[in-house]
Formats: structure tokens, sequence, C-alpha cells
């Protein structure tokens, strides 16, 4: 994931952080996708899809969502009272976090759970995506079949499916945006490679922006601490080995 011009490595520490990183992921590859109209482009978005819904069906998305939504609103809310506020920009974020909370309650409970199993080629599909070339024509007729229709109506199918999907992907963008947004990368040293910060009560996000192509970070976190160590490759074979070099860096600590 690039950022400025930097290489940056991200590193959820806790559950519902790491699933909105994921569906983040899966999102922009569903986009990416969608542009193409070529048959190889509707397999990858309709795999980027059901990734998208197989994440949803087993997670109670829509109550993570509105539960992190209502946390930041009521967070934000309690700026108003410091005279140092941008009350301008504050109402347009509270408005914007309300305007969200409101569509995802539209959407209905479990619907990707039920899309999965009511519509009968993404069932199929679903079930047969997890054999390596279990999505052949001769294993889905039928999904051949749908990949052979006129350009027009495949997009029409997958916007419709993808209907429901889109409050929450506004939503997670949003709230990424407000982590993110929440600390200022600042410069660091890791000595021979390494580096151990002790991270502050309530961190949820640990940001690493790079400039240096040639090391990238393994990131160890917990509650209270976390390991970086930055790695790099030792030979064409792709071997990897710790850096024994200094390594100047950018970290954030991001947290509400």
């Amino acid at each position: 994931m690039a950022d400025d011009g930097a290489f940056c490595f991200e590193q959820p520490l806790n559950e519902r952080i790491r699933t909105f990183l994921r569906l983040e992921h899966l999102l922009a590859r569903l986009r990416y996708h969608e542009a193409d109209e070529s048959v190889w482009g509707r397999r990858a978005a309709m795999g980027a899809l059901l990734d998208i819904l197989n994440v949803m069906s087993r997670h109670d998305i829509r109550t993570e969502v509105s539960k992190e939504l209502g946390q930041r609103y009521a967070g934000l809310e309690r700026l108003a009272e410091r005279d140092d506020v941008d009350e301008e920009a504050l109402r347009h974020v509270l408005d914007e976090l309300d305007t969200l909370g409101r569509e995802l309650q539209r959407v209905p409970p479990q619907f990707a759970s039920y899309l999965l199993r009511d519509n009968e080629l993404l069932n199929s599909l679903n079930n047969r995506l997890p054999i390596p070339g279990g999505s052949c024509g001769f294993d889905l007729p039928a999904y051949q079949h749908w990949l052979a229709q006129d350009a027009a109506g495949i997009r029409g199918d997958i916007e419709r499916w993808c209907e429901r999907i889109l409050p929450f992907e506004n939503a997670v963008r949003t709230l990424l945006r407000l982590l993110r947004d929440s600390a200022r990368p600042r410069p660091v040293t890791a000595e021979n490679g390494v580096f151990v910060h002790n991270t502050e009560t309530g961190t949820q996000l640990i940001r690493v922006l790079l400039d240096d192509a040639d090391v990238y970070p393994e990131i160890s976190a917990g509650r209270h601490r976390a390991t970086l160590r930055f790695m790099q490759y030792e030979n064409t074979d792709l071997r990897v080995c710790q850096a024994q070099t200094s390594v100047e860096f950018r970290m954030a600590c991001c947290r509400y």
C-alpha cells in the first residue's frame, strides 16, 4: 500500500479493524476489476465479490460498523465543547457519520448470507471457487453462459448484487480515514533492523511508512508493546533475512 509516495505497511490491533482492512482490500479489488469488461476481468470481479459476501456473512458487519460509527460520533461530538475546534468542519464530519449510520440501518441484517444462499448462480460459484480450477466451463456451464451475456446485462447484475454493499463501503472508508488521520507519522530509527515500541492504551492501528523499498517490516503487536523487525531479501531466490543496518522510517500509532 502506497501513501504519499512512501511504502505503507499497517498492523491492526483488534479484530474489528482487522475486518475493516480486509473489506477495504477486497472492495479495492472489486472496483478495479469491475472496470474490466473482459471475461477474465468479470471472473476476477466475481471472485472479489464472493470474498466480500463471505466476510460479511461470517461477521455481524452491520452491528460492528454501526457500533464504530456511533462511538466515533459520540467522541467527536465531545470535541464541540473545545474552543480550538473548527465547528464547521466538525459538523460536516458529524453529519457524514449520521448519514452513513442511517444508510446502514436500511440494509437488511444478514443480507450477504441470504444472497449467497438464495441466488443460484452465486451459490454454485461460491461452492466451486475453493476448488482449484473449479469454475471451469465444464464444472459451471451456467456461469460460462452468464459470462457470455452482453456487457450491459452483466454490469447490471453486478451492480444489483453490490447495491447493499455500497453503504458498508462508504462507512468503512470513512472510519479508516478518520483512524489514519488521528495520528501524524513521526520519524523513527530501527537500530540493527529492530524497533520496540510501547503502545499507548487504545491504539488500534500501527502504520509504518518507508521510503526505502529494499526492506519491509514484520510487525508483532499486542495491547502494550509492538516489535518491528525489518526484513530484506538475501539473494535472488528471495530468501528472507533480518536487516543488520539501521533503518529510517516513520510510524504512526492511530487511535480515536
